[in-house]
């Protein structure tokens, strides 16, 4: 993680000033040798293990954020709200680092090691949650593919059924639908159904 050295208000916004990471990210890597993608996906899970492995009992719950995201959508009917909001309440409750945000393109590598970025959707939850989340964001890429294989390595790893993690889709579709974005609708409004 970045140094962080101070948190203030720029222009009545919060910024965070800390450490500029030079290097490779992930996603360069694996558009310039495709051939090692294998292994790529096999370390940016080892990656989101180690994050996992982490508690952070003070941060705030991804439950939590996800309940007022749902909470928060126009375009789904009040029943499909209460399916999503009892479906997020029955799943397991855990207080592990979730990154929110786990993409190739927030590794960096450089010659002093390995650098996570983009900590601004940082939650404690559950490990499976952030799995979901970086899987569809793959899909949301348009590299199918490769978020079969991510899940995959993620769930091998973790000796986790793949059901459990698709369990949580509809879940992180809705909660990822906020963001607005006209191109996601449709296909997110697709895995929230």
């Amino acid at each position: 993680v970045p140094i962080i050295h101070e948190l203030s208000v720029i222009d009545g916004r919060w910024a965070i000033v800390m450490d500029l990471i030079e290097g490779k990210t992930l996603a360069d890597l694996m558009e310039e040798h495709p051939e090692n993608m294998d292994q790529y996906l096999n370390d940016m899970v080892d990656i989101q293990l180690e994050i996992h492995s982490k508690t952070v009992p003070k941060l705030s719950k991804l439950k939590d954020k996800m309940s007022r995201q749902i909470n928060s959508l126009t375009e789904i009917d009040d029943v499909k709200k209460y399916e999503l909001l009892t479906r997020l309440e029955s799943m397991p409750k855990h207080t592990k680092l979730c990154h929110g945000n786990f993409v190739p393109e927030n590794i960096i590598y450089n010659e002093k090691g390995i650098y996570v970025v983009d900590w601004i959707a940082a939650r404690q939850g559950n490990a499976s949650a952030d799995a979901a989340r970086t899987y569809l964001l793959f899909w949301l890429g348009g590299d199918i593919e490769t978020a079969e294989k991510y899940l995959d390595f993620f769930c091998k790893k973790t000796d986790t059924a793949k059901q459990y993690v698709q369990k949580w889709l509809p879940i992180v579709a809705a909660s990822q639908s906020v963001k607005g974005k006209a191109e996601e609708r449709e296909f997110l409004m697709h895995w929230v159904n």
